[in-house]
């Protein structure tokens, strides 16, 4: 539950184990119904991990191979670069951990690679492969660095300042992306185009508006133009001083005023000129009238029912009001320069180890590709980056969408600032990123509904003995397992989730408990399934639970 009195269940989930196991098991359960992958995976640089999958060997020699698995029996190896088969181990761990991902997708589902350029070739063609070529959308390129003259790599090479994301379909015809802008104010925008000594249009304001009519409205690139017969302008710095406020706060509160009166041969005169060319006295056409001076003005002036009027494109054309403020909206590219990649680790205030990913980037890959009631997955979850990007998401814009966190519980260096604070694994750094996340979003909105809660579940082997599943041995433990044949170490809960896996239940469903006629009862997602585990449960409890009528006992 997400901790507060009379709560819900939170619907979100974080497993720890090996994500193929664990996509093997959740695969189907969530069979088509994850909208969005987001996947981090080891960029084989020579020095970090991979998931060692041998499925040659039997279990016996796997264990017997020294290093292979972690103290909770994780295959976790290093592979360097003087392996004869580097590449060809990190293909074989990333290959079938896409292919089950495939099969979790919806059909209009999406998959986001994360990668530097030490395997981006190689997952260029393995995602061709298993997506297929024609379901290949994009390549985002992410700047990570800002230029300077610090580094190691002079003379050698040049300077890392990128990564990518590749980008699959489940399926391309089937696929829409949310539309998505980087939005900055107006006024930082006018700013940075005084830096880089950019021509800025917008320059005059109108002080007074008489005869204001809309001549012309071009719906499918969101622009109004107005005509005027009469008109007075001041400059916005003049008028910024005649009213006592600052040129941000008139850019702010006037950019409905706000013309352009630069730049004569802009495309703006020619959009004008154009779109007004066919009005009732087009013997008039629109003439291009300076206000004064060369190059002056971008004034039209046209016969619009009889009358003079003059024709402006306004700043407020170009930019969208949120909240009481003007930002520009530029659609998104394929360049993501923009997002701030240093000082992660203070990062929403957080102070934790926050990942190598900013929230904002992560936000934006949800906003693309997601609904506001998505399924979210990320297998290789790391520091829960995406979880916490989910949770920002939901607040922001009161969506409902649902998280599954997949993380190995990979050991932390004993050198590592982690391990000095009491993090043994990276799960532990994640379930608590994600609490500490929750807590500050929380704080900082206190009236704000948003799932702040997640499950916690990790992988283990059958609950069954292995006699079950292997019948060479059964007649050596026959009369055993007439007993039982589950093993002595396994709860109530833990079959039941393997219940709800073997039925297709989501493992985010609604769990009651109760006691019916002694018995611990679980009640799951109100009466689609009742379960009990208990021994020598009598017909009494069997009749009182056939009461509720489940869909399945």
């Amino acid at each position: 539950k997400d901790g507060t009195p009379g709560g819900f269940d939170s619907e979100n989930l974080y497993i720890e184990g090996d994500n193929l196991e664990v996509l093997k098991l959740l695969q189907e359960t969530y069979l088509g119904k994850i909208k969005m992958i987001y996947i981090d995976p080891p960029y084989n640089t020579g020095n970090d991990f991979v998931y060692e999958d041998d499925f040659a060997e039997n279990t016996d020699e796997y264990l017997a191979n020294s290093g292979q698995y972690d103290e909770v029996g994780n295959r976790l190896v290093t592979n360097t670069e003087n392996n004869g088969r580097f590449h060809t181990d990190w293909l074989n761990m990333i290959y079938p951990r896409l292919k089950i991902a495939k099969d979790l997708l919806t059909e209009d589902g999406v998959i986001l690679v994360h990668i530097d350029d030490n395997e981006y070739e190689n997952l260029t063609k393995l995602g061709n492969e298993v997506f297929g070529e024609a379901n290949f959308i994009n390549i985002v390129t992410v700047k990570t660095k800002i230029g300077g003259v610090s580094g190691s790599s002079e003379g050698k090479s040049l300077k890392d300042a990128t990564e990518f994301i590749m980008i699959w379909a489940k399926n391309k015809t089937m696929l829409e992306f949310n539309p998505t802008y980087i939005k900055q104010k107006l006024f930082d925008r006018i700013k940075s185009y005084e830096t880089e000594g950019k021509s800025w249009k917008y320059t005059s304001i109108m002080t007074k508006l008489d005869g204001k009519e809309v001549i012309k409205t071009d719906e499918k690139r969101n622009i109004v133009y107005y005509g005027y017969r009469t008109l007075e302008t001041m400059s916005i710095t003049a008028f910024a001083k005649q009213q006592g406020i600052t040129e941000e706060d008139v850019y702010n509160k006037y950019a409905d005023r706000i013309f352009q009166t630069t730049n004569a041969q802009s495309s703006v005169r020619q959009t004008v000129m154009k779109e007004t060319a066919k009005f009732d006295y087009p013997m008039y056409g629109c003439e291009y009238v300076p206000i004064k001076g060369k190059n002056e003005g971008s004034t039209i002036e046209i016969l619009y029912k009889g009358e003079q009027r003059r024709m402006m494109m306004f700043l407020s054309n170009a930019v969208s009001r949120i909240d009481g403020t003007y930002y520009y909206l530029d659609k998104i590219t394929t360049l993501w320069d923009d997002i701030q990649y240093n000082n992660l680790t203070k990062e929403g205030n957080i102070e934790f180890p926050n990942g190598k990913k900013p929230i904002k980037l992560l936000q934006r890959i949800i906003e693309l590709t997601c609904d506001k009631d998505s399924i979210i997955l990320d297998f290789f979850s790391g520091s829960a980056s995406t979880a916490h990007a989910v949770m920002q998401m939901n607040l922001e814009d009161g969506g409902k969408r649902k998280f599954i966190m997949v993380q190995i519980p990979e050991e932390t260096s004993e050198k590592s600032e982690a391990y000095k604070a009491g993090y043994k694994n990276i799960c532990e750094i994640g379930k608590e990123r994600i609490r500490r996340a929750a807590k500050k979003i929380a704080e900082e909105n206190p009236k704000a509904k948003f799932d702040g809660g997640f499950r916690v579940l990790k992988l283990d082997s059958s609950n069954m003995k292995d006699v079950y599943y292997n019948p060479e041995d059964f007649y050596s433990y026959f009369l055993d397992n007439l007993v039982d044949n589950i093993k002595e170490d396994r709860t109530p809960e833990d079959l039941l989730f393997q219940v709800m896996l073997d039925l297709g239940i989501l493992l985010s469903s609604k769990i009651e408990e109760s006691v019916i006629g002694g018995k611990k009862v679980f009640n799951v997602e109100n009466n689609y399934l009742i379960a009990c585990f208990d021994e020598n449960v009598t017909e009494d409890v069997i009749t009182e639970i056939a009461k509720h009528k489940p869909y399945y006992f």
